[in-house]
């Protein structure tokens, strides 16, 4: 049997999220928002061969450059992940995400009764307490949150 490699097309100008945990690249779309309604061309790949992650996700997405708390999402979900800033063809930065001490206006808590679900105007803040096993805390409530049933905005 003859094996295929899949050719994807450099992008102009643009993010290449590379090294995403294999099968979270549909997650990470969610979390940043991307569903392809601005017109942008967005070319993802799932559970691509590895050799550093046995599998990998890569999302490139044309015309749009990742801010830092979209950064912060990204490193909430998969954190070994690198995100390259391409334009004119070229890598003109390359950045590992981490996880900041905290992280503010990304995610909802998931306590019901917490003042940041209220009807009043009160961003959440997420206090990271574990950065390897990814624990987080709400600032207002104190509950202990799981990130895999966290709800971004």
């Amino acid at each position: 049997m003859q094996e295929s490699n899949l050719i994807v097309r450099r992008i102009k100008d643009g993010t290449v999220i590379d090294h995403i945990e294999g099968g979270k690249g549909l997650r990470v779309l969610e979390a940043l928002g991307i569903d392809g309604k601005d017109g942008n061309v967005i070319t993802i790949a799932l559970n691509v061969p590895s050799g550093k992650f046995n599998k990998k996700d890569i999302i490139k997405v044309e015309n749009k450059y990742l801010a830092d708390h979209d950064t912060n999402k990204l490193a909430i979900i998969s954190p070994k992940a690198t995100i390259n800033i391409i334009k004119d063809y070229k890598l003109v930065e390359k950045r590992r995400v981490s996880l900041p001490n905290k992280i503010e206006k990304i995610f909802r808590c998931s306590n019901p009764d917490c003042i940041t679900n209220s009807n009043e105007y009160i961003e959440s803040i997420m206090d990271v307490i574990d950065k390897n096993g990814l624990v987080l805390k709400c600032k207002y409530c104190t509950r202990i949150l799981d990130v895999n049933q966290l709800k971004y905005y």
